[in-house]
């Protein structure tokens, strides 16, 4: 039984999964890193308020803290701007340059007397038994 479990944890793809992860954890920390300290700064640059957290309206003495909503939607969106831009494309542009497509060799040629396709093993053609070189 204790042999099952330690051979379930050992093959490759458990210890893969719990690889990525970690990798997961530690760059999500980088990208919300890069965001709150980078992209957020420069967005209150230029809109002069960096925090909208204390943003709210009151309707019958209950206070709706749109605030926080709006810091969660701008931080979602800067995140993923972040991962896409600097993750994603760029590895789509190395995976489509390293990508190299042979084609395939072709699997007929011309007859030179009716110019039918025929296989290339042939000897004859098939249309009009012509001997083939």
């Amino acid at each position: 039984m204790l042999k099952g479990f330690r051979d379930f944890l050992f093959r490759g793809n458990v210890v893969d999964l719990a690889v990525a992860v970690v990798m997961g954890a530690a760059f999500g920390n980088v990208v919300n890193a890069f965001v709150k300290d980078l992209l957020t700064p420069l967005i209150a640059a230029f809109g002069g308020q960096p925090d909208f957290s204390a943003l709210k309206f009151t309707i019958n003495r209950s206070q709706f803290l749109y605030g926080d909503f709006l810091n969660a939607l701008i931080s979602f969106l800067l995140v993923g701007a972040a991962v896409y831009f600097f993750v994603v494309a760029p590895m789509n542009a190395i995976a489509a340059r390293m990508r190299t497509e042979t084609p395939a060799p072709p699997a007929t040629k011309s007859c030179p007397e009716c110019l039918s396709e025929i296989p290339l093993a042939a000897r004859r053609c098939a249309h009009c038994a012509q001997p083939v070189a």
